[in-house]
């Protein structure tokens, strides 16, 4: 996983558990993320490896 930005941080620390328990993208998408928030980005990401993220 690579995460690159200013606010990456923040996202660093759902791709640690997701990788701990080996989470695919598809737990990771199933996963309920709170908006409007950065972490909706890691939901994103995940819907995108099928195509089927919601905001292109």
């Amino acid at each position: 996983m690579h995460i690159i930005g200013p606010l990456a941080s923040e996202l660093i620390a759902e791709a640690v558990v997701a990788m701990e328990f080996g989470a695919s993208a598809e737990d990771i998408a199933r996963i309920c993320h709170a908006h409007p928030s950065l972490s909706e980005a890691m939901k994103e990401a995940a819907l995108a490896v099928d195509k089927r993220s919601l905001n292109s």
